[in-house]
């Protein structure tokens, strides 16, 4: 879905300011995705992008500026709410249960959505809705091989599939990944990539990344961070060749 032939956006972030003590962190941040975006945050340690993330999650509260889903203004709202109307993250931390199958991870996620009562150590094959709901979204990120593996099994690189099948399970509108990329070997990234790009294309998806061959391959648009404020917006082809980026973030030398 075209980003331009959208009016309305599916996330607004306007002037969003965040300070701890005396140190600002976040500085008069303005972000615009419209359903169906690819668009990456990207900047060095320290730049900003988790404390952002976390304003717009619900985690922190911004000192200032707004943050709307769809025009309605969701800046106060707690973070199960914001859940609950499309804003869902993943994190750069992989929190899933371990011994359990890919199945019944995502089997979890899926009742859990769908406000099924489900035991974490009990069976989830007993309910229609679930079974066909986990079925799905194996299918979408080519895990149904795997599904009655334990997590514990799997490589870092399907073990961040999974998780990503958990967040598509509570129907995101917006879709925050964190890191996908970290722990991926070089092997999966590929694997990655493509599973990222079949995505459905009317999530608005924004992912917080350092590797950037997934940036350049993965995304429309890009925001740079640096030292809690905006450096610059652009599509990857500006980005790629900005003096300024190419300086603070990406170095002299860096191929791209």
């Amino acid at each position: 879905m075209s980003e331009a032939g959208n009016t309305q956006p599916a996330l607004e972030v306007s002037g969003l300011c965040k300070n701890f003590g005396a140190l600002p962190v976040t500085q008069n941040i303005d972000l615009t995705l419209y359903p169906g975006a690819r668009h990456a945050l990207i900047g060095p340690n320290g730049a900003g992008k988790t404390t952002l993330v976390n304003q717009i999650t619900g985690v922190l509260k911004p000192d200032a500026g707004a943050i709307r889903l769809f025009g309605t203004d969701i800046t106060h709202a707690t973070p199960e709410r914001r859940v609950a109307l499309g804003v869902v993250r993943t994190f750069q931390i992989i929190s899933l249960f371990l011994r359990l199958t890919v199945a019944e991870n995502v089997g979890l996620a899926v009742a859990a959505a769908r406000s099924i009562d489900a035991k974490p150590w009990g069976s989830l094959r007993d309910d229609d809705r679930v079974v066909e709901g986990v079925r799905e979204l194996l299918e979408r990120l080519d895990l149904l091989s795997v599904a009655e593996r334990q997590l514990s099994e799997l490589g870092y690189g399907q073990r961040r599939l999974v998780e990503i099948a958990l967040a598509l399970a509570l129907k995101p509108k917006v879709l925050l990944l964190d890191e996908p990329a970290a722990g991926v070997s070089s092997r999966d990234l590929g694997m990655l990539l493509e599973i990222l790009t079949r995505l459905p294309s009317d999530i608005a998806i924004l992912v917080i990344e350092h590797d950037m061959s997934l940036v350049f391959r993965f995304a429309h648009r890009i925001s740079v961070l640096v030292g809690g404020a905006l450096l610059v917006e652009g599509s990857v082809d500006e980005v790629r060749a900005n003096q300024q980026v190419r300086d603070v973030y990406l170095g002299r030398r860096a191929h791209v």
